[in-house]
């Protein structure tokens, strides 16, 4: 198994330590704070082990409060607020150094058939049609900013097939939109509930990038302290996160310092899998204001 792929799955193997309390910890890489898609994910495990298997998350909203400490551990303490004839709802705190850092509401339901209907995939190309990844590697990382190519040589958990290459290596004001294919980086156990918690992971890279396009920024530019402020995702059908889904997100306001930005994910037949909705914070620095 890939090592990024078992350290990923490990770090999501919370630790039971008391009835609705579980502790969490951090990969050791060097990060000064918390990758949020990771509270995201180790809160949505804690969520889900206080609710029977019959019942699949549907919806997760959050809201980010302080910078998690990767040198300490997480401890998430989960709420039953109540089990339903078809719903369920948990709500999350995250605590670290005896204060809140991260907090969710997550809701069930058991499966029930229903009207169906979902928007259309975007038409852009396909992950085949792309370049691999390293060979994009080899075609833009080599004239990067030092703080890109950090970020795509080290080994991840997940993978990132962007359409549109232009967004890592152009300074151009450009529309908010954004497709990028993602999967994880190695094969993933049969499990619904831990692809589930692995595209919560993944659903907070690369969305808050959308709001800084329209502006000619990317969340690696000094100009700009960026941050995510709160995320919510909807689970509308099966999903496999080792297999390729295309992330198509897009930006309709930036003010106040905030972007706001919303996202579709699609697999390779074209099945609407989840959607999100995030709001982060995107401050020009002070030289810059």
């Amino acid at each position: 198994m890939n090592t990024a792929i078992d350290s990923l799955l490990q770090i999501l193997d919370l630790e039971p330590l008391e009835h609705n309390l579980f502790r969490g910890r951090s990969p050791q890489v060097g990060w000064q704070r918390v990758f949020g898609g990771q509270v995201i994910g180790q809160a949505l495990v804690a969520a889900s082990r206080t609710v029977v298997d019959e019942r699949q998350v549907h919806s997760l909203h959050g809201y980010f409060m302080r910078p998690g400490d990767p040198s300490v551990p997480i401890i998430y303490e989960v709420d039953r607020i109540r089990d339903g004839g078809s719903f369920t709802t948990r709500r999350v705190v995250a605590i670290q150094h005896g204060k809140a850092i991260f907090s969710m509401s997550a809701s069930f339901q058991v499966h029930e058939d229903g009207l169906d209907h979902q928007a259309a995939m975007p038409d852009v190309p396909m992950p085949e049609d792309l370049p691999s990844e390293q060979e994009l590697k080899e075609m833009f990382l080599k004239d990067a900013p030092e703080a890109i190519r950090r970020y795509f040589e080290r080994e991840r958990p997940i993978e990132l097939k962007p359409a549109d290459m232009r967004q890592y290596i152009s300074r151009d004001k450009r529309d908010p939109v954004q497709h990028v294919w993602v999967r994880a980086t190695g094969a993933l156990p049969d499990d619904p509930r831990i692809h589930q918690c692995v595209l919560a992971y993944a659903s907070d890279m690369t969305l808050l990038d959308t709001a800084l396009y329209a502006h000619g920024l990317s969340v690696f530019s000094r100009k700009v302290q960026c941050a995510s402020l709160d995320h919510a995702m909807w689970f509308h059908r099966p999903v496999k996160a080792d297999e390729w889904l295309l992330y198509a997100s897009d930006s309709p306001s930036s003010s106040g310092s905030r972007g706001f930005n919303r996202g579709n994910l699609f697999d390779t037949s074209g099945r609407l899998v989840a959607s999100t909705a995030q709001e982060g914070l995107i401050r020009l620095r002070k030289e810059e204001a």
